[in-house]
């Protein structure tokens, strides 16, 4: 009997780590500590409420010229500095076993199950763009950068 609780104990401890162990949640604001960063948990658009414990209002899609006026911006307000993350850095938000949207619902709730922008432009054909698609969880460099894309800011710990 005591063999049997300790094996669903240790069973529950070694799931949770697993899910979410490289990551601290801060309200709002997520501490990525594999690569060193911190996540705005809501994707762009939308607002963290500690009161309902959720991202409330629509995302917003924009283009790399409004994402640049979206940086200055976020940047006066909350403080940064606030960049576009790597292709790298977004990838290791995918969750291949999530169900909808592939990435943690508890960690970055409300994310569109769409591509999101990354910074790097693909080096085969410069003209475009990285992006991580939450739909898939695969990673596309086919989008210009006056193409509009979901958003989710990061910055240096």
């Amino acid at each position: 009997m005591q063999i049997i609780f300790f094996t669903i104990l240790f069973s529950f401890f070694s799931l949770g780590n697993s899910i979410s162990s490289d990551f601290m949640d801060k309200g709002f604001y997520v501490i990525d500590l594999k690569n060193r960063i911190e996540w705005l948990k809501c994707t762009t658009g939308q607002q963290w409420s500690d009161e309902k414990q959720d991202c409330l209002g629509e995302p917003v899609k924009l283009d790399f010229e409004e994402i640049t006026l979206a940086l200055d911006i976020l940047n006066q307000e909350i403080e940064g500095p606030w960049r576009l993350p790597s292709r790298k850095e977004l990838e290791s938000l995918v969750c291949k076993n999530c169900e909808g949207a592939k990435i943690d619902s508890v960690l970055f709730p409300q994310t569109p199950a769409q591509p999101f922008w990354t910074s790097q432009r693909n080096w085969w054909s410069p003209k475009f763009f990285w992006s991580v698609n939450f739909f898939t969880g695969h990673s596309y460099g086919r989008f210009v950068p006056e193409k509009k894309l979901f958003v989710r800011f990061v910055r240096d710990r």
